[in-house]
């Protein structure tokens, strides 16, 4: 019982801060608002303290490789994994909406007309992937394009050789630095976390229980089952009993924040301290991790199938049938794990859906609100099945003694 309580000791009291925060918020209303500042603190700690964490953790754990065939190995039995549990994710979501539509019907007057981004698919592209200055690269904005030039300086490095040993050496320190801090701000996370939470619930409870409420009904119900039963699986698939039991006493604190935060960049940080804790290999949960945060989105999958479902029921359009199915389970894939690098991904996604499907670009604000209320929870499907994938991929380089290899590093 006390080594359980020692395991879960900063979950809990994460937990009692979250639970202040929403009993707060209930409490205050609106009013809730004037404690916003010190949850946004906390989050402005860890969005300035992720862009050198992310550099450094891919940066020495690239130039740390002997193996370039290993990376290339990692790099794709991670796109693997993604594209399957984004399909995963969405054949379930497609099951559900059949037996629980979200929109159940009526007339639904669109908003007025809503702009399209001027940015053509080329510009998207260029400005997802590369910077035009270096200062642009160090911003949570560029993420993707921070991701790639980390992975170049670290390749950079490996291939230097012994010139480049000092240079490895402060890669590596900047990394276990980083953690250091990354460990102090954490300490604030209950009062930080606790102020937001009071803020969302008090700001935006209420519309919960409006118009979007079979959204709720829906959504967050199949999400969890999710979280429990298929990463479940694929953990056990991983790494057996050992790996699940081990998995679940370390993921609460990463699924938490993701939720309370509603940002997988922000939950990078804690998502790589679970990772050791489980004993993923560094080279791979330093790998997969960063750049699962930018364009690995299970729960962004799951939320494209309600969106679509959602706007069928709008347009009354059925919903049915095998190719109207796979249809939306590729263009879910398309927004979970391709077009979330891309700047304003999510906006994108859901101009994506609006065209291909022919509705109005009106429909754009009823699906950007469900986007919205279902941001929490998929965020944390988001966060954490970056995490399930660094210990399949573990499983796939490692074969089933990778926990062990991976806690002795």
């Amino acid at each position: 019982m006390l080594q359980a309580l020692k395991n879960y000791a900063s979950v809990l009291i994460l937990l009692a801060g979250i639970a202040v925060g929403a009993v707060l918020g209930i409490l205050l209303g609106p009013r809730a608002a004037m404690v916003k500042p010190f949850g946004d603190i906390f989050l402005n700690l860890l969005f300035t303290a992720v862009v050198p964490l992310v550099f450094f953790s891919i940066a020495s754990a690239i130039a740390g490789m002997n193996d370039a065939r290993r990376l290339a190995r990692i790099m794709g039995w991670m796109m693997v994994f993604f594209v399957l549990t984004g399909l995963l994710a969405s054949g379930l979501m497609i099951a559900a909406v059949q037996v629980f539509p979200p929109f159940a019907g009526g007339t639904w007057p669109l908003p007025g007309g809503v702009p399209a981004p001027a940015m053509g698919a080329g510009d998207a592209i260029v400005h997802a992937l590369t910077t035009s200055d270096f200062s642009d690269i160090l911003s949570k904005k560029n993420m993707l394009a921070l991701i790639i030039m980390a992975a170049l300086v670290g390749i950079a490095a490996a291939r230097a050789g012994e010139k480049a040993k000092p240079f490895v050496s402060f890669l590596a320190a900047g990394d276990e630095v980083m953690r250091g801090v990354i460990g102090m701000i954490m300490l604030y996370a209950p009062i930080g976390l606790g102020a937001y939470i009071a803020y969302l619930v008090g700001m935006f409870g209420p519309q919960l229980l409006g118009s979007y409420g079979r959204v709720v009904q829906l959504y967050y119900p199949v999400a969890l089952f999710y979280f429990g039963a298929a990463f479940s699986l694929y953990v056990f698939w991983a790494g057996g009993i050992n790996g699940l039991k081990t998995f679940w006493v370390n993921i609460p604190q990463t699924a938490l924040t993701a939720f309370a935060t509603g940002s997988s960049v922000a939950t990078i940080p804690v998502n790589l301290q679970a990772a050791q804790r489980v004993g993923v290999p560094q080279d791979i949960r330093e790998v997969v991790i960063p750049v699962g945060a930018t364009i690995h989105m299970e729960g962004s999958c799951l939320a494209a199938i309600v969106k679509i479902a959602f706007l069928f029921g709008v347009f009354h359009m059925p919903f049915v049938g095998v190719q109207v199915w796979l249809t939306a389970a590729v263009i879910a894939v398309l927004c979970g794990t391709v077009i979330s690098g891309i700047p304003a991904g999510g906006m994108l996604g859901e101009l994506l859906i609006i065209t291909l499907y022919g509705f109005p670009v009106e429909a754009l604000p009823l699906i950007t609100m469900v986007g919205t209320i279902v941001d929490p929870p998929a965020t944390m499907l988001n966060s954490v099945g970056d995490n399930v994938t660094c210990m399949m991929v573990s499983r796939r380089m490692n074969g089933l003694g990778w926990m062990r290899e991976g806690e002795s590093k």
